[in-house]
Parts: C-alpha cells; structure tokens; sequence
C-alpha cells in the first residue's frame, strides 16, 4: 500500500470516528442511548488503518440488574403510594371510627342513667347515625379503591401492550437489517433495549436472547409476551371468582385468554397494584366488616334479650349485612349458595375470605385466603355447611371440582346502618322491668371493654389494632422503597460509567481525532508533494 493510500486510510477512519463522537455528544440526553465507540485495526496488506466495528457500550448482565431493581422500585412505589392513603385515613384521629364508637357508648351511659328520657334517647340515635355513617363512608372509600386499582390496571395493560408489540416489531425490524447490510444496527439495538427497560417499570419479565440476537420476553412463570417478531396481549378481565374485581388475563399461543393467578405478576406498577390489592386493601376492607359485624351482632343480642317502652321484644338495633358467596364462572354444576352469619358462633368469625374446593359427595377443602390455612369440611343433610362463623346454604351438592369464593365480611361496613328510628323501640331495660329499668343498657354500655371481635379484643383495641397494622406496614414499606432506591441508584451509576456518554470525555476525543485527521492530511500532501517532485524530476 502507497503512503498515499495509507494516508486516505487514516483519513477515512478520523472521519469516522470523529462521527462517532459527535452522534454521542448529541445524543448525550437521548434516553437509553449507549455509548459508541469506533474499534480500529490495522488494515490488510502494507499498512494503513480500518474500522473494525462501532462497538455499543452495552452490559447486558448490569442492565438486566438494573432492569429488575427498577421493576421492584417501581413495585414498592405503587405499593407506598396507595397504602399511605389508607394510612392517612385511619390516623385521622378527628374523622376516624376511634371517637365515633366513644361517642356511642357514651350515649349508652347516659340512657343508663335517664332510661326513659326522650332526649338521651334521642342522642343515642343521633350518635349510631353517625357512627354507621362513618362506616359506609370508610368502605365506601376503600371501595373506591378497589375500583381505582381496577382503571389503574386497564391503563398498564395497554402500555405493556403497546411496548411488546413494539419489541415485536423491533425484533423483525433488526433481522432485516442484518440480513439486508450485514451491519450492527445499534440504534435499533438502543430502542429496543429501552423498550424492555419500559417494561419492567410495568411488571417483572425475563429476557431471553435467542440466536444471540432476537429478543424472547416472558412473564416470571414462563407465559411469553414477546416471542421473536410475535407479541402476546394481556387482558384485563374479571376475576372469575368475584364480579367487582378485575385481574390480568393472558391470551397466548393458544389465542384463548385466561385469567392469571395474582401471585403470577410481580414487580413493577403492576405487581405493586396487586400485591397492595391482596395484602393490604383486601385485609383492611374485612376487617373493618367484621368490626361491623361483631358490634351489630353484640347490640342486637342484647336488643332482642329486653323490651321496649312499647312493652314488646326488642327488635334488631343494626343492620348486620349477609356474607357474600361467588360461585366461580367455570363450575359445572348450577348451584348457587347464600350465607348468613352465625351469630352463636360470631367469635369464630375472622377478617378473610376464603374458598371453597369440592370434591366427592359434598366434600369440601376450606382455604383461609389471608394465613392459607386448610381445612376440610363435609355438607350436613340439607346442603348446608359452617365454619368461621359463616353458615352456607347450597341449592344443591355442588359437583367435584366446583369452587366458590366467601367473603363473610369484606362489604359489611358498605351496608352497615341503624334500623331504628322510633324512640320507644330502644331496649335499656329487661322484660317487666318497668320504664326506669337500665339493665340493658348497661350491658351494653359494658361491650365496650369485652372481647367481642374475634373472642378476643375489644372494639376500641380492634380498631386501634387496624390502625397500628397499617401504619407499621407503611413504615415497613417506605423502608423497603427507600433502600430499594438506593441500590437502584448504584445499578443506574454503574451502568451509566459504562454507557453513558460523558462530554469531558467526548470533548477530549473530538481534539484527538481531529489531530488525527489533520495528520494524516499532512500525510497525504507529503506523498502529493513527493510525487509531484518525482513527476518533475521526469520533465
């Protein structure tokens, strides 16, 4: 190779590296743009220089570490961001349950003391309005919830949509081009790299990278959202376990779209939503229904054991609202089922749903969906069972396989409200024991302090322990989301210094390849100088 040659050699590759350095500083705020680099090597034959490649600066073990603590972030947040609101609520020590049952009860002590007085009874009317108020409005706000869970869903599942088919595409986009040039497309390489980023913000996925190039995304448990130039939708359907809930379905290679257990999406938005759903919204909703539902049972005992100023048997005080059973979509059998809570057994009764799994001849497996307890149970004779201070009744044996869903107290506080508006229907005292009889009243007034909820605590330590539970498990989750944070930072840190473009570093490369293309200019007019001085010595 001539000098000449050598010199247009150096030439050419200063250009081109001189252009990898000016696409890196303008795309130095280009998100999830990596870092170029030109490789050079010597060229074949008598010297000069080539560009070996424009290598991308791309770690894919750090960005798959950095892709899942950002999916766990991401989690923690969406997770922190509804749990506060709950938070919030509750602690609320002016609009929470807390003053309002001491005000009830206050109102009982003093019907204690004027049994027959219209104006005490009056305030004890006044005082259970407001407190069954207070109870359909926190449902009615978790309820909300609930459904604000289920829109939040829908508006995920369409940009996860829309990102896999994009990865899709992408894929399809890549194999052309290397089949077409033969060349590393790095920009697609760049978007597509970006896209799976966007993705974990959404929801925990696996990539694989098959033949070395196309890209393979699944769920955790193996299901593929993107399989080559193929994306797969999710759905958002309902549960076919209970009507007002919403869940992801997945529709597959088999194009027949099943709902997915919750357990199956983790991480990102979406994990965090349902995780929050399951663990902390779901508990908080029952066990404010069975704060409800044990104080309604406890009053109207004591109602229906007095008389009234009317001289007949007390009636119902609250309200107590009937569990709720969903039979699932995919049983065989027709049989519906309907609940009532048992009220000599209400100190069994617990804040949790369960299911129920048939088998053979009225057999039952009873799962307890909050601890995943187990149990079996057997229908009586008249396609009844109990447990858990629920009562069920069966239209007719459900066949072996059929599943239902129970939901003894989840929606009470949403139904929860007092029955009585006359005055003289107010129980404070026992049959025949005359106008000014307070024995009534003052068991009642005693309920305050005995174990009614779960046969084991008191309205007043219930309601506070529901309060402690969610402000411990805020405390717990903010602790997670700040150090989760705080490995993510160090991830992102890391791979930055190796893909992030640094202008300092840029800036000294434009100087070196710019006195790298001057030189070999000087190159090449030395060897035009020598050979016009050969092509004169001719002359």
């Amino acid at each position: 190779m001539s000098i000449f040659n050598i010199g247009i050699s150096g030439l050419n590759v200063a250009q081109s590296a001189l252009t990898t350095t000016s696409k890196n500083i303008s795309n130095v705020y280009t998100p999830g743009y990596n870092r170029e680099v030109t490789i050079l090597g010597e060229a074949p034959g008598q010297g000069g220089v080539q560009v070996n490649e424009t290598q991308r600066q791309f770690d894919q073990f750090v960005s798959g570490q950095l892709n899942a603590a950002i999916s766990q972030s991401r989690a923690l947040a969406a997770y922190e961001g509804q749990l506060s609101q709950i938070d919030n609520l509750l602690a609320d020590g002016d609009a929470g349950l807390a003053p309002l049952m001491q005000n009830f009860f206050a109102a009982v002590q003093d019907l204690t003391g004027a049994p027959s007085d219209p104006a005490t009874r009056q305030g004890l009317l006044g005082a259970a309005d407001m407190l069954t108020s207070q109870f359909r409005s926190f449902d009615g706000y978790l309820s909300d919830m609930q459904q604000g869970v289920n829109g939040q869903l829908r508006d995920e599942v369409s940009q996860i949509n829309t990102l896999t088919g994009q990865v899709a595409d992408l894929n399809r986009e890549i194999a052309l081009v290397r089949g077409r040039t033969g060349e590393i497309p790095n920009g697609l390489l760049n978007q597509r790299d970006h896209l799976v980023a966007q993705l974990s913000e959404h929801l925990d996925v696996r990539l694989n990278v098959q033949d070395g190039r196309s890209y393979s995304v699944t769920l955790p448990d193996g299901q593929p959202l993107v399989n080559g130039q193929k994306a797969y939708a999710l759905e958002v359907v309902r549960s076919p376990n209970d009507p007002l809930r919403e869940v992801i379905g997945y529709g597959g290679p088999g194009g027949k779209t099943q709902p997915l257990p919750e357990t199956a999406i983790r991480g990102g938005t979406v994990g965090g939503l349902m995780a929050f759903r399951s663990e902390a919204l779901d508990r908080v909703q029952n066990q404010l229904g069975q704060l409800t539902v044990s104080l309604g049972v406890a009053v109207n005992r004591l109602q229906g054991e007095g008389e009234d100023l009317n001289g007949d048997p007390g009636e119902p005080f609250f309200s107590v609202p009937s569990p709720r059973v969903n039979a699932h979509i995919g049983n065989r059998s027709g049989a519906t089922a309907t609940a009532e809570i048992d009220v000599d057994s209400i100190d069994q009764l617990r804040a949790a749903d369960y299911s129920l799994r048939f088998g053979a001849n009225g057999a039952v497996e009873i799962i307890n969906k909050a601890n995943g307890e187990r149990s079996s149970g057997q229908l009586e004779s008249d396609n009844t069972l109990s447990f858990g201070g629920v009562t069920i009744g069966f239209s007719q044996v459900p066949d072996s396989g059929d599943r239902f869903e129970v939901q003894p107290v989840r929606h009470a506080a949403g139904e929860f409200e007092n029955l009585i508006s006359d005055l003289d229907r107010i129980v404070a005292g026992e049959p025949d024991g005359g106008s000014g009889d307070n024995r009534i009243a003052l068991q009642m007034q005693r309920l305050q302090d005995e174990p009614i909820v779960g046969g084991n605590a008191s309205l007043t330590q219930a309601y506070s322990g529901i309060v402690n539970e969610v402000g411990n498990r805020t405390a717990v989750v903010q602790a997670n989301l700040e150090a989760r944070q705080g490995i993510t930072d160090q991830l992102r840190a890391v791979q930055q210094s190796e893909s992030g473009v640094n202008l300092d570093e840029e800036a000294a490369n434009l100087l070196r390849f710019q006195q790298f293309y001057a030189a070999n200019a000087r190159v090449i007019d030395t060897a035009s100088t020598l050979f016009d001085t050969l092509l004169g010595l001719r002359n």
